[in-house]
């Protein structure tokens, strides 16, 4: 394993997409500083300056393009030959992308810190009582914590795509589609509909989990979840794409 870590980090480290992602990451948060406007400051730093909607977008480029592109040139092949068992290989990319997913968050917090300290939002000071009682360094740190959760979901279900299509655009699309209109699937199957104790478990519904976290009185209407319902439910979905992404790489033929 510490082998075909240290490969999928090499190979990571080495593609310019991953260096040029924060520079994206910081001029998309300095957009929305300026798009959601001067007296916002408090919303502005909780989210780290909409971050975790720029971050799950770079992570299904990157995500995809890391795993699914492997299929495409049978690069894979050779890793499974210089690797004990598929299971080494699958993991320690799946474990390379959870850090990048990580410090991404990491340099997400840096950037609203240093954002902080410029005139692009109203000066408030980092103890200002704000979401849930409590002190807007901690809703910063919590809402990326929980955004690592939701973007680990994304990156799960990557995974399971890429090991069901060997089609690298393909896989962004269908995650880009997720993303993008996962939320308002969930909305229409659960706008009105009887069995909405059954469907509000769909995973469709899991992309509210960051959004409630900051606006919840505006997204639990929408999920009919509370946050520890949507927070669970997240983690098992993990688990359950994780698995299944592994048990059909497992069987795959190359």
């Amino acid at each position: 394993m510490r082998f075909s870590l240290y490969q999928e980090f090499y190979k990571l480290i080495h593609q310019k997409m991953v260096w040029i992602s924060p520079l994206v990451l910081l001029g998309l948060m300095v957009t929305t500083g300026f798009t959601i406007g001067y007296n916002e400051s408090k919303l502005l730093m909780t989210t780290c300056y909409d971050a975790p909607d720029w971050i799950i977008l770079i992570l299904a480029v990157v995500g995809a393009t890391f795993f699914s592109m492997e299929f495409q040139n049978n690069a894979i092949l050779t890793l499974i030959y210089k690797s004990a068992n598929k299971r080494t290989v699958y993991f320690s990319k799946y474990i390379v992308i959870l850090s990048y997913n990580i410090l991404l968050h990491v340099i997400a917090m840096a950037f609203t810190t240093i954002l902080w300290m410029t005139p692009l939002s109203r000066p408030v000071s980092w103890s200002t009582v704000y979401l849930y009682h409590q002190p807007l360094w901690e809703n910063m740190l919590k809402t990326s914590a929980i955004d690592v959760l939701t973007t680990t979901f994304i990156i799960s279900l990557i995974f399971l795509l890429s090991c069901l299509i060997n089609n690298n655009a393909v896989v962004i699309s269908v995650s880009l589609l997720m993303i993008f209109v996962g939320q308002f699937i969930s909305a229409s199957l659960l706008n009105g509909n009887k069995a909405v104790h059954i469907l509000r478990w769909n995973p469709f519904n899991l992309t509210n989990l960051t959004r409630q976290y900051y606006n919840y009185a505006t997204y639990v209407d929408t999920s009919h979840l509370s946050n520890v319902q949507l927070l669970c439910s997240t983690a098992s979905y993990i688990v359950i794409f994780v698995t299944a992404g592994y048990l059909i790489f497992r069987k795959k033929r190359f």
